[in-house]
């Protein structure tokens, strides 16, 4: 965020005079709405250079479409992915694109109810370990002292927990019941919070000492009005690329549980589920792994391209070519 400028003298060569209005002798536009002109004024740019990033644009185009496809598709495919067909383990034909497994499902069908899973517990992961995160560092670095401590040691706690472990023991005992990908999805999101949550807090304890924050504070502004309005906006960057890379961190990650058979369980699926299911076939019917596992890849790269666009963009040291 550009501080205000200084004042120039207007007599000097080149110089511009400025009026700024003054209220009960303080400046306050410079001050007070400076800040949210330039976030603005950021944003406009950050979005032309996200645009005119290539790799990102692609990214987004290939998310949208497997996003589209995974959740429009199965409604017009003559297949569910739950139906048993008469062909036992085909190659990939015009009926069936993918194949079919060795129980008679349609691949094809399978993939899209997989990749449609994946990334809506993806998505669902993203949204709420962002909320937590950006709330508890938000406190954490807006009021120190005491809840800084207090928030920061929590966070540390729960950083040395164990992930794998601690989602292999709650997933076991838990991940039974009818819709096991929001337990997944719930589970990993209390603990996918903590690295933005440093992240925040350490934005807004450099933002809270800025010029604009104390105007606010000198004219009686709320606290809500403060973080609300200009802190949040300012850390909207740091905000934004965390919770595009959580999408990709969390679409491993839950596939990881799903092959280890710890998260999705039957008769759901999702890509993690049948990559293992097709692991063991992968050199007598290899569409049953390979389909589903180009998916995985494609997916993740995807959101990592759309991460490195966002990060690029909002970064205040880029220049444009």
């Amino acid at each position: 965020m550009p501080e205000p400028e200084s004042f120039e003298d207007a007599s000097a060569p080149g110089a511009q005079a400025e009026v700024i209005p003054i209220v009960a002798g303080r400046l306050v536009v410079p001050l007070v709405e400076g800040p949210v002109t330039a976030s603005r004024g950021q944003l406009r740019m950050a979005a032309e250079r996200f645009f005119h990033h290539r790799m990102a644009l692609t990214g987004l185009a290939v998310f949208v479409l497997l996003l589209l496809w995974s959740t429009i598709g199965p409604v017009f495919w003559k297949y569910s992915y739950a139906t048993i067909t008469n062909q036992f383990g085909t190659g990939p034909s015009a009926q069936h694109p993918f194949g079919t497994d060795t129980i008679g499902h349609d691949m094809f069908a399978q993939v899209m109810q997989g990749t449609q899973t994946s990334l809506e517990t993806a998505l669902l992961v993203a949204a709420i370990s962002t909320v937590i995160g950006t709330l508890i560092g938000a406190v954490a670095g807006y009021y120190g002292g005491f809840w800084d401590q207090a928030l920061m040691r929590f966070t540390d706690v729960v950083l040395i927990i164990p992930l794998l472990a601690i989602l292999a023991v709650l997933s076991n005992r838990f991940s039974k019941q009818a819709d096991s990908s929001l337990f997944v999805g719930l589970l990993l999101a209390i603990l996918f919070w903590t690295y933005l949550a440093r992240l925040i807090r350490g934005a807004f304890l450099s933002l809270r000492e800025r010029e604009f924050i104390e105007a606010e504070h000198a004219i009686g502004a709320s606290t809500w009005r403060i973080v609300l309005r200009h802190m949040i906006p300012n850390a909207a960057g740091v905000i934004v690329v965390n919770a595009t890379l959580t999408v990709a961190l969390a679409i491993l990650t839950e596939a990881a549980l799903s092959y280890l058979g710890l998260g999705v369980q039957p008769p759901q699926v999702d890509l993690g589920t049948l990559i293992a299911s097709g692991e063991g076939d992968a050199y007598a019917l290899p569409w049953l792994f390979y389909f589903p596992a180009v998916f995985l890849i494609v997916a993740v790269l995807s959101v990592n391209f759309i991460g490195d666009g966002l990060r690029d963009a909002l970064d205040p040291t880029q220049r444009e070519h």
